[in-house]
């Protein structure tokens, strides 16, 4: 299973009232994490669009929520696909804290492969499945 780590600093702007990262933040630093590790991999998303006529969407999505993170925490947000279909991919995804590796939230997240031009679902580009495919 091939993995990728993120380092994201906790911002101001990323936390609630109550000084803890409001919970939808987390769903954002998974997106980071997922777009990041496809452009480690070699593929830039605005590219697939122009040169695949491919968009990846979120289809589904479980989130566990653990502990909280608060303001200046740095997190790692890991993503690893564990699984592919022709049409989607789904990824497993965790945010720990760095200084103590305290499991913060985890998911999964299923990706479906779309045509950009009819959101229609369309194969995976082989040259992704190449570079990630999982063992």
């Amino acid at each position: 299973m091939m993995n990728f780590s993120l380092a994201v600093r906790v911002y101001y702007e990323d936390t609630d009232s109550g000084g803890v990262v409001y919970y939808a933040n987390y769903l954002k630093f998974m997106e980071r994490a997922r777009t990041e590790f496809l452009r480690h991999l070699g593929f830039e998303q605005d590219q697939l669009i122009e040169k695949e006529n491919t968009i990846f969407a979120v289809a589904s999505i479980t989130v566990d929520y653990h502990k909280p993170a608060r303001f200046n925490d740095l997190l790692e947000v890991s993503a690893s696909i564990i699984e592919f279909k022709k049409a989607s991919m789904v990824f497993e995804q965790k945010i720990v804290r760095t200084d103590d590796q305290l499991l913060l939230c985890s998911g999964t997240v299923r990706i479906a492969s779309l045509k950009a031009d009819s959101f229609r679902p369309v194969a995976i580009p082989e040259k992704i499945r190449e570079v990630a495919s999982v063992d």
